[in-house]
């Protein structure tokens, strides 16, 4: 069977993705090969969330085709749901697959003459011949694929693509070489927050069912996981499409105190939720159960109200301060971190002041500052735009702010005890480890194998890591 070799972009759900798609080639029978240089086909799971990202795809297909110009690309994820024929116009993409049938991209590339599969017109699928797939019911979510016309490009790339349906297509976890496996729990999202492609390309807010993720979450321990972090698109959301009306982050909080109950995983942790959904139950469970991890992020986008009502964002600024002040003072010593964009349409400077002045005020340990970035068919594209230059500097300026706040928090963990679970990535001065409070701890007198959970006295700081010993 063929080589490949598949390279991921973006946040955790779509790390989760691409471990989804490895483990499908890998039991279809397709072999990993170490590199595109070296392999017959490039898989790219994409992001599109900002030009830069769709711009570091782009760079990558040409440099895959320049150096194995033999090698089949195929391009899938958010990307390639936001601009199907953009990606199939590029030289060396030889296939297209959008979100909407990301779960049928190992039938693409398994579907040849000597190897037909039930989806047998995959093989013929060419840009500019809208069809439906062979063989398809009516009622069949594959029967809505249509391929989108070339509009003038002389691209051969086939391009399967649809609307967003609303299946969850869950993929056992395939941890590959990772000691933290990501558990897809939630995709999609409701909120439209006028800045964000990611509803038109990820679909409605869906959820794994509880007892699919419990089940999960067993195998992962049975295989010698020690922590396991969910993740999700919209991650409070989870469950509100079963259940409508269910209070804020409520059906989260069962998930969690479901799997805590019936799993005996050591550490479990939650990645990115947003701010109406850290309920005072879901800060006091993590604030009690020493199996959850100390680390909260919350995405923040402005601190400015103004700025929050532009955006389309369901909370005013005093309410994201209780829910970080609550946290701070009820889990002393927890990582909270936040997303903050720069230089959204229309922010003016004291728009700007005010959002550095309300970062300032909150005891965030870190935290990812984007530049505002204009997607196609959002509402803030068609506003009045910031300045490059302006968006850069004034990126720069919370960039600074936090990393003062990061050092900070570095400096006040000095002499503490922190448990930590070691990397499967080693450092040239010793095993590398991160904390329950979502911190990288050197220890360079360790020769610990990856995986390991344990405690560490924390004896200092080098080169903006913490170093410490066994206790």
């Amino acid at each position: 069977m063929a080589t490949f070799v598949l390279h991921n972009f973006g946040c955790r759900a779509s790390q989760a993705d691409g471990a989804a798609l490895k483990r499908q080639f890998l039991d279809a029978g397709l072999t990993e090969g170490n590199s595109a240089r070296e392999s017959e086909i490039a898989v790219l799971n994409t992001c599109t969330v900002t030009a830069a990202a769709d711009a570091e795809v782009r760079q990558l297909i040409r440099r895959i085709h320049r150096e194995n110009p033999a090698c089949r690309i195929l391009v899938t994820g958010c990307y390639a749901q936001r601009a199907p024929q953009e990606l199939a116009a590029l030289a060396g993409v030889t296939w297209v697959v959008g979100n909407s049938h990301k779960h049928l991209a190992v039938e693409v590339l398994k579907a040849n003459p000597a190897a037909r599969s039930a989806h047998q017109a995959l093989e013929t699928v060419v840009v500019g011949e809208a069809k439906r797939v062979a063989n398809s019911q009516e009622g069949d979510p594959d029967a809505a694929v249509r391929l989108q016309p070339a509009n003038g490009f002389s691209a051969s790339a086939r391009i399967l693509w649809g609307a967003m349906g609303d299946e969850f297509h869950f993929a056992p976890v395939f941890p590959d070489d990772r000691t933290r496996p990501i558990l897809k729990v939630q995709d999609g999202c409701n909120a439209h927050c006028a800045f964000c492609i990611i509803p038109a390309v990820r679909g409605r807010s869906r959820s794994l069912p509880a007892e699919k993720v419990v089940e999960e979450v067993r195998r992962l321990e049975a295989a010698g996981y020690r922590e396991v972090v969910l993740s999700g698109i919209n991650l409070g959301s989870y469950g509100r499409d079963w259940q409508e009306g269910a209070p804020p982050g409520t059906l989260l909080v069962s998930l969690l105190e479901r799997i805590l109950a019936t799993t005996g995983i050591q550490r479990l942790r939650i990645s990115s939720v947003e701010p109406m959904d850290v309920t005072p139950a879901l800060i006091a469970l993590v604030a009690r159960e020493p199996r959850m991890a100390k680390h909260f992020h919350v995405p923040l986008q402005s601190g400015c109200d103004r700025i929050l009502r532009r955006m389309n964002r369901r909370y005013w600024a005093d309410q994201y301060a209780e829910r970080i002040l609550a946290i701070h003072e009820q889990i002393p010593g927890c990582g909270i971190g936040a997303d903050i964009m720069a230089g959204f349409p229309e922010e003016t400077e004291a728009d700007h002041i005010a959002s550095l002045r309300f970062v300032e005020s909150l005891p965030f340990t870190y935290g990812h500052v984007f530049p505002y970035s204009a997607r196609p068919g959002t509402p803030a594209a068609s506003r009045e735009q910031v300045n490059s230059s302006v968006i850069h500097r004034r990126a720069e300026e919370i960039r600074q702010l936090l990393a003062a706040k990061h050092r900070s928090f570095l400096e006040g963990q000095v002499g503490q005890t922190l448990s930590v679970l070691t990397l499967d990535r080693a450092e040239s001065a010793g095993c590398l480890a991160l904390s329950s409070n979502y911190l990288k701890v050197l220890l360079p007198e360790a020769c610990l194998e990856p995986n390991v959970l344990c405690d560490v006295a924390i004896g200092g700081i080098r080169a903006g890591l913490l170093y410490g010993h066994v206790a």
